[in-house]
């Protein structure tokens, strides 16, 4: 089968290639025939060798994934031949420490990704096992199913990790994928304002943005600061969700978010804060990291996505499986927001 496999660390080290077709499901593993896989930054970390996380390689990449049930293996129970699925991103967890009891398994310690450290979907064929497997609904198709797991992460950021209230002022920072769909989900909670900070580089993500139903949106940090500070209650915004892939940000959030706010940190990257953190204490701000998802959030998704209340695909341009490079390079120089594969 074909496969976009990282070969080794380092730039230049990706490409398109035949590779094993996986071996037949057992047990309570399920085969899927990939139908679309979408493109995160993490794998543009890879393609550029700039990842800031451990990871395996060779491997195939790609954890955003829906799919078609091709094979099963005597012990499942609650999908078959034919079904339309999505996936989640775990292969593995360990299912006895502390959080993985709890429900929490996107946090447990021995957790292992597709993508990264165990060959992902970006191939015409996955072994995975059932129970991380929804069924995708009808009306929402393989484009904005494959997108269901950054939306994923985009809600558990935004609504279950961010709390916004009614009337509550937002301030999304980075217009990336993530950030677009937080402000997909941070619109259900009717905010009284969205606003939306890039870089000069984002004018048609900031634009997309507009698009999106955002207030207003900022191209420099510094004006949109001035513009935060007297925003909300007169002192700040009241939430702050930092979607962007560096570091620096949570000192834009700082500034921006009122006193006694809340700032979710859901981006993440290499480099090394060297500034100042005492406004968490003075402001007595809340400030919580946000990192993947869980069964319920998954469920959650997909029945907002059913009824049309989040739609992925208005963030998405799909390519064939051959132009995969072009859907690499057009996501790294912000020509389009999100890039979907179709195989």
């Amino acid at each position: 089968m074909r496969a976009i496999v990282s070969e080794s660390h380092g730039p230049g080290k990706v490409s398109l290639k035949e590779v094993p077709d996986p071996e037949e499901p057992k047990g309570n593993k399920v085969r899927l025939r990939m139908t679309a896989v979408g493109v995160c930054g993490s794998d543009i970390h890879v393609y550029n060798g700039t990842e800031s996380y451990p990871r395996n390689s060779p491997v195939v990449l790609g954890h955003e994934m829906a799919g078609i049930v091709d094979g099963v293996g005597n012990d499942v129970r609650h999908v078959k031949t034919g079904d339309r699925v999505v996936c989640e991103t775990a292969n593995y967890v360990c299912g006895e420490c502390y959080n993985c009891r709890k429900g929490n398994y996107n946090l447990c310690p021995h957790r292992i990704g597709f993508g990264a450290l165990s060959d992902g979907g970006m191939a015409e064929f996955l072994v995975v096992r059932e129970d991380i497997l929804h069924r995708i609904p009808e009306g929402v198709d393989d484009v904005a199913a494959s997108l269901t797991e950054p939306t994923c992460v985009a809600f558990n950021a935004t609504s279950s990790l961010g709390k916004i209230e009614p009337a509550d002022s937002v301030l999304i920072i980075g217009p990336g994928p993530i950030g677009l769909l937080c402000l997909q989900v941070a619109m259900l909670r009717s905010p009284s304002a969205t606003y939306v900070l890039g870089i000069k580089a984002d004018q048609d993500r900031l634009k997309l943005a507009l698009e999106l139903g955002a207030d207003e949106v900022f191209d420099d940090p510094s004006t949109c600061i001035e513009k935060m500070k007297v925003a909300g209650w007169g002192d700040g915004v009241d939430v702050v969700i930092d979607a962007s892939g560096i570091s620096a940000t949570l000192k834009t959030a700082l500034d921006a978010v009122r006193p006694g706010g809340r700032i979710v940190k859901v981006g993440w990257g290499p480099d090394i804060p060297t500034f100042n953190l005492d406004q968490i204490v003075s402001k007595a701000v809340e400030l919580r990291g946000s990192f993947s998802h869980n069964w319920e959030t998954w469920e959650r998704v997909l029945k907002l996505m059913k009824r049309g209340k989040l739609n992925p695909s208005l963030i998405a341009k799909p390519y064939s499986f051959d132009m995969w490079r072009n859907a690499f390079e057009d996501m790294e120089k912000r020509r389009i927001a999100k890039a979907v594969i179709v195989i």
